[in-house]
């Protein structure tokens, strides 16, 4: 299983070798920029595109306890597709590309794991199929990241294409087929923190527990202009007698 692509015709290191090829030709400082991309970057931007939808969806007045449950499947998604892999890893024992083939540009030193398939490409393409079910708008941002993470890990000549399409199809996977019982379990959670003094965290703009301000002091004010207004009445009726 270890020799999928060990051929130069083979379009998988053809593809390899003409995308790894153009960090030849890239200034040394924009090499450096898209290593730092590829292994953190992306995963530093998913975060804030992340952030952006729950800051969103908290303002929907109907569903914002299932999307806020749908953002948390997101990164446990992208965990249980990280476990998934391991097996997959071990049983495919694929090398690293510049291990079997030679002129490649290796902007990361230092993996000796097996290639298929891409961790960053699973973790990243889970994360962001969670936050697109949660998500349309920020989804779309998030799938694009996923995407960019895929191209920069057979940039750094440290994956094979496939070994990305496979990260993206095992982190879709186990994002799609898992969602169902997740949200089953997390709806309800997020539905209690709701309710509760944290409910901010769910719903913008929660409404405070009785006791506290809020709603009940809007309803003492027209109690309180109503018995003022009867005081002027009976004042009134008293000046005309």
């Amino acid at each position: 299983m270890a020799g999928l692509a060990l051929d130069g015709s083979n379009p998988d290191v053809s593809l390899l070798y003409d995308i790894n090829g153009l960090a030849k030709d890239a200034p040394h400082w924009f090499d450096r920029v898209m290593e730092f991309v590829g292994e953190y970057g992306i995963i530093i931007g998913l975060a804030l595109v992340m952030l952006g939808a729950w800051w969103s969806v908290r303002k929907r007045p109907q569903d914002a306890p299932s999307a806020v449950a749908g953002l948390v499947w997101a990164p446990l998604a992208a965990g249980l597709a990280l476990l998934a892999n391991i097996p997959i890893r071990e049983f495919v024992e694929r090398p690293r590309p510049f291990k079997d083939h030679q002129g490649l540009e290796v902007l990361v030193a230092g993996k000796t794991d097996f290639s298929f398939v891409s961790d960053h490409a699973t973790l990243t393409m889970a994360i962001a199929v969670g936050v697109f079910m949660a998500s349309r708008t920020y989804g779309v941002a998030a799938i694009g990241l996923a995407l960019l993470e895929g191209f920069c890990r057979v940039y750094m000549g440290v994956h094979y294409p496939t070994d990305v399409i496979g990260g993206f199809a095992l982190g879709t996977a186990v994002a799609l087929l898992l969602a169902p019982l997740a949200m089953m379990l997390l709806t309800p959670l997020t539905t209690a923190v709701a309710g509760s003094r944290v409910g901010w965290l769910v719903r913008a703009g929660a409404a405070p527990e009785a006791g506290q301000g809020g709603e009940s002091a809007e309803e003492d004010v027209p109690e309180f202009s109503e018995a003022r207004q009867s005081g002027s009445e009976r004042r009134s009726k008293d000046l005309a007698a």
